[in-house]
């Protein structure tokens, strides 16, 4: 992407806000390759024999984001951030479905190394990570916040910063923190 391509995919945004339907046809082809580096994150991080493929995760995605009621469009870094969120859902969703159906037989699990410094690769089941994130939003929900937007939207510090309002180090420390919360919580089960 070239570095007049964020400014670009912003004026789309603030288009497509402002009830332009044509933005939104404009901003797929500019943001397309960015989704599915995500969606592919997020499935490295799960089974091998995992159902969903990166380009059904991301077009659902972003039906669901086009499908969204008004929502106040500000920047590439708040779109990627509900981008990520909605991948999360998706992904919680085609989960706990599967998990119906084979009756706990057939758990997704991804990985959570990059919540561990330490180095050791955990398999983390994603419906224990999402209850999990779920009792980490009941009490802070800015924490559970900085960890779906860097964690799974793979937003880096500044823009996860940007996205919620915060300063760098408020983010530093609130990822520090929520990292070895959710290491705790999901060594307990």
């Amino acid at each position: 992407m070239d570095t007049s391509a964020p400014n670009e995919i912003t004026r789309l945004l603030l288009r497509w806000s402002s009830g332009e339907p044509s933005a939104v046809n404009e901003l797929l082809p500019m943001v397309y390759d960015e989704l599915r580096k995500m969606a592919r994150v997020y499935l490295r991080k799960e089974k091998l024999n995992h159902s969903l493929q990166p380009t059904s995760l991301v077009h659902e995605a972003y039906l669901r984001m086009v499908n969204q009621p008004q929502v106040k469009w500000e920047d590439r870094a708040q779109f990627f951030g509900l981008a990520s969120t909605l991948m999360r859902n998706i992904l919680v969703d085609h989960a706990r479905k599967r998990h119906a159906e084979k009756r706990g037989g057939d758990e997704i699990f991804v990985s959570i190394s990059h919540a561990d410094r330490v180095g050791k690769q955990a398999d983390v089941n994603l419906l224990a990570l999402d209850d999990a994130l779920k009792n980490l939003a009941d009490n802070s929900p800015q924490h559970a916040r900085v960890v779906e937007l860097r964690y799974f939207g793979g937003l880096t510090i500044e823009e996860t910063a940007h996205v919620l309002h915060s300063s760098h180090a408020t983010v530093e420390r609130e990822w520090s923190f929520a990292r070895a919360w959710l290491k705790k919580e999901l060594t307990k089960s």
